[in-house]
């Protein structure tokens, strides 16, 4: 039995995938769910991004992207669509990457999730290394008290997920209250209707899960 799980950053250049040609021409970062590999070859996406309208104008102008539907908010927009262009976490994750988060940015992709052992993560290396530019940017046991990155029972997105987590540790939940929603968002670096959507979002998304 092999006791030690890992979890791993990389950093991928060349991937030739809708959302790395949309944030390759749009100056965004798109904070994605691990997308959906069906049967027929095609890709179910969802995924968020600041509001910015050129995003969706140049998803919607790709021939790959199908079914493209975005759900504005004041500060953040929500995709789904549907790909005919698989990306190569598909190949990661049948080489045995775990994916938690994928965050699109500057025509490329940041992933985070797990491998279980080193002998798997240099099968990843390998199996991406073959396609794309991949960059190893941390890798560490997951530590007993850590949260595992997968098997999560809420729909979150990372950047909701982000959200929820300030504000517990900054203590917006605490009573009294000790912080404002300004106070999160500030730490976040986004704006307080921002942080504020994110939140009732993630909030919406556990409670759902809790009460179902």
């Amino acid at each position: 039995m092999i006791a030690e799980c890992l979890v791993a950053e990389f950093r991928i250049d060349g991937d030739d995938c809708p959302l790395a040609r949309a944030t390759d021409a749009v100056p965004v970062a798109v904070d994605a769910n691990a997308p959906q590999l069906r049967a027929d070859g095609n890709v179910l996406l969802h995924f968020s991004a600041p509001a910015d309208d050129r995003l969706p104008e140049a998803l919607d102008a790709d021939d790959a992207v199908r079914y493209l539907h975005v759900t504005r908010g004041d500060d953040t927009y929500t995709f789904r669509c549907l790909s005919k262009h698989p990306c190569v976490v598909h190949e990661l994750v049948d080489a045995g990457f775990l994916v938690e988060s994928m965050r699109y940015d500057d025509g490329g992709a940041t992933m985070r999730g797990a491998v279980v052992g080193y002998d798997v993560l240099r099968g990843v290396m390998e199996t991406a290394g073959g396609t794309v530019g991949i960059q190893l940017q941390r890798v560490y046991p997951l530590r007993a008290d850590e949260e595992s990155p997968i098997g999560r029972a809420w729909d979150l997105t990372p950047a909701q997920e982000a959200a929820l987590r300030a504000a517990v540790e900054m203590g917006y939940f605490d009573l009294p209250r000790s912080i404002t929603a300004r106070d999160v968002a500030d730490e976040l670096g986004i704006s307080k209707s921002a942080f504020l959507e994110r939140l009732r979002r993630a909030q919406q998304s556990v409670f759902g899960a809790l009460l179902a």
